[in-house]
């Protein structure tokens, strides 16, 4: 018997957290999956005010729970408090993410806090995060999708030598758990874009210039968040389960691998 090829996505009964919810790839995430059907959990760090009017307008029982995700305790207590008011999460999306220049000439001092900082919060807290929903998964399955970066192939520039490790690290967390848990339903994928326009790349823009960036693209527009969007949308219908593992680019042509 075939299956139903209806392209029409509905979201309705899944349950998302999506880290870093309230602003940039994460916003327009967590309203693509909130108009799809899904009840969301938005997270935020300093954006609360933000999270929670998203919340009340999806008006469907979505929440919003603040968590700053340098501390590894901090964001399995996120998970928990997710899991537990919500009744339950279906799909985990690791989007939160910082993006802090430092030049390797740096101070020792000044070089290890952006260090440490940068993989805290990118790879150490959506390591955490995954291991949280692959216990909550297991007997229900579930699906995870990490956002990381272009960077994790291409490399970045001196000054951002943190961030490209915590990406490649977070590409790696990804296939891994596709490899490990795949029989117990559980699904994990990685989305790599390259520059997006949202407030966390808005200083290197600023810095470096749209040209510059636009010159790299093969398309003639830059990508944006809700170009990113509806990929995990489609993730969260099962519609791609048999691509667990996978690693989809979203940089405009600006680097094919």
């Amino acid at each position: 018997m075939r299956k139903d090829l209806t392209m029409k996505i509905d979201l309705t009964g899944v349950t998302a957290l999506v880290t870093g919810g309230s602003s940039g790839i994460g916003e327009a995430i967590s309203v693509t999956l909130a108009d799809s059907g899904a009840i969301v959990a938005v997270h935020y760090n300093t954006g609360g005010e933000r999270a929670r009017k998203m919340a009340e307008e999806f008006d469907n029982g979505s929440e919003a729970f603040g968590a700053d995700l340098v501390d590894p305790d901090a964001a399995r207590n996120l998970f928990v408090r997710a899991a537990e008011s919500l009744g339950g999460i279906d799909l985990l999306v690791n989007n939160a993410g910082i993006f802090i220049p430092v030049q390797p000439d740096s101070g020792h001092g000044e070089w290890m806090k952006t260090w440490e900082r940068t993989l805290a919060v990118n790879l150490t807290s959506a390591g955490v995060l995954c291991r949280e929903a692959i216990e909550h998964f297991r007997g229900r399955g579930g699906r995870i999708v990490n956002i990381a970066s272009r960077a994790a192939f291409r490399g970045e520039t001196a000054e951002y030598l943190a961030y490209a490790a915590s990406k490649g690290g977070m590409i790696s967390l990804s296939r891994s758990i596709a490899r490990s848990f795949g029989k117990e339903g559980i699904k994990s994928f990685a989305i790599a874009p390259g520059y997006v326009l949202t407030p966390m790349t808005e200083e290197y823009l600023d810095k470096h210039g749209d040209e510059m960036v636009a010159n790299e693209l093969a398309l003639d527009e830059m990508t944006d968040a809700d170009d990113v969007a509806p990929l995990v949308a489609f993730i969260a219908s099962g519609r791609l389960d048999h691509a667990t593992g996978c690693t989809i680019d979203i940089n405009g042509g600006s680097y094919i691998h």
